[in-house]
């Protein structure tokens, strides 16, 4: 048999899956794209679902269409099912997030040290948004596995900014990570210090347990997914000058020189699904046709990868709305610019995307495959109504003499080339010193 367990699971006899989901492999796909798992939830099977996870089956993976077991198993309207998967998910996402902090301070140990700043630029289509966009810069020092930014733009919700002084600062190992979330506001550090080993070991599937509210508020709400559609993604050079006389557009950008390029092809899509919250369904009677199998599919046709189902398929009918919305940038790569986007800024990027809208959407972006060299500029739209334009500069260009009360957007004085690393360090270890005497 091709699929064992697909099998097994369509019949939903998890007594003999208990016993096949080691001998078969669980993360098999079926013709219609979907793993064991997937399959059980869409079919509404809550013993087959009970056996595949307590077995190990991945509860983050998509199916071919770009869903979640989380999503299929809101679309069936089971509060148990939803409780179940949901418990499962958030215990993994937390035990992958504690182990994954390491790996990244692990990456930012490993690559040379430097200082840097961002300078964010806002603007919208919207009159009165646009005229109260704000910028900032954010400051960024690296030492060894230890990482300071500044920052003054903390978020952004119900088209309001929310701006703070704010330092965060990350150190540690493979064993230990501390975070120092400096308000320079109101004079007060927050520090979060745990050893990895112990926090993983302390996160059990039993805490995770869903709250009753959780869980009925996804089953009474859409599901809701949001992807960049990258697969057509094209980088176009710029040109510049007159008809007949075009050339490829290069600027000087931080006193690099970077080419210019337009990123077309890419589509923010978002696509809403209701199908759980309505109580109306067909009232069908053919001997396959169940709430989740309502047009009757037998496993035969199935699991036969030759066979065309057309618009059929399992699960509730998906009552499905598509957003598209166009996604046009810009990019200024740099092949002369001493950074390297992967081993040095990439990490950073990831470790403030825990805590920040605006650097997650910037590190959805830059883990897009670029043009040879660093973008010393990016402009991207960043949220429904915002654009930002992201510049990388001040590289290697720091002081340890600069008072902590000075606003991280001030001008910081350039020190000789001889001394950038060891003012880097210095400046780390200073002001970490400082700081901590806040406490």
């Amino acid at each position: 048999m091709k699929f064992p367990l697909h099998s097994l699971v369509w019949e939903n006899d998890y007594r003999n899956l208990e016993n096949e989901s080691t001998k078969n492999d669980i993360e098999a796909v079926d013709p219609r794209g979907r793993t064991p798992l997937h399959l059980a939830v869409s079919l509404g099977h809550l013993e087959s679902v009970r056996v595949l996870l307590r077995h190990g089956a991945e509860v983050t993976k998509e199916n071919t269409n770009n869903w979640t077991v989380l999503q299929e198993a809101v679309s069936t309207g089971d509060p148990e099912m939803v409780q179940l998967v949901l418990q499962r998910r958030d215990y993994l996402k937390a035990s992958t997030a504690l182990g994954g902090v390491p790996e990244l301070l692990s990456k930012i140990r490993e690559s040379p040290d430097f200082y840097m700043e961002m300078k964010w630029e806002f603007t919208s289509w919207i009159p009165l948004v646009s005229r109260v966009c704000p910028s900032d810069v954010c400051r960024i020092w690296k030492s060894g596995a230890s990482l300071r930014v500044d920052a003054t733009l903390l978020g952004f919700e119900n088209m309001t900014w929310i701006r703070g002084r704010r330092s965060y600062i990350f150190r540690g190992d493979d064993t230990w990570t501390e975070l120092l979330e400096v308000n320079h506001d109101e004079e007060v550090v927050d520090t979060d210090r745990f050893d990895i080993s112990r926090e993983i070991e302390d996160v059990t599937l039993n805490s995770m347990q869903p709250a009753e509210q959780e869980v009925a508020k996804r089953l009474t709400t859409p599901i809701v997914n949001t992807f960049l559609d990258t697969r057509h993604i094209a980088f176009e050079r710029n040109k510049s000058g007159i008809w007949g006389w075009r050339s490829d557009k290069t600027e000087v950008v931080s006193g690099f020189e970077a080419k210019v390029f337009t990123v077309n092809n890419v589509n923010v899509v978002i696509r809403t699904r209701t199908e759980h919250l309505t109580n109306e369904e067909k009232d069908l009677t053919l001997e396959y046709a169940t709430p989740t199998n309502p047009t009757a599919i037998t496993p035969e046709e199935y699991f036969d990868p030759e066979f065309d189902l057309e618009d059929r398929d399992i699960g509730r009918p998906i009552e499905l709305t598509i957003r598209t919305q166009k996604f046009k940038g810009t990019l200024w790569m740099s092949e002369e610019h001493p950074l390297s986007l992967v081993e040095q800024v990439t990490p950073i990027i990831d470790l403030m995307a825990r805590t920040s809208s605006h650097f997650a959407r910037l590190r959805d972006f830059v883990t897009l495959k670029f043009p040879p060299g660093f973008p010393v500029k990016i402009e991207i739209p960043l949220f429904h109504v915002l654009n930002a334009r992201i510049s990388f500069g001040g590289v290697n260009k720091c002081s340890t003499c600069e008072p902590l009360d000075t606003p991280p957007s001030a001008a910081t004085p350039t020190p000789s080339e001889e001394d950038v690393y060891v003012n880097v360090s210095i400046s780390i270890s200073s002001e970490m010193s400082i700081l901590t005497a806040y406490q």
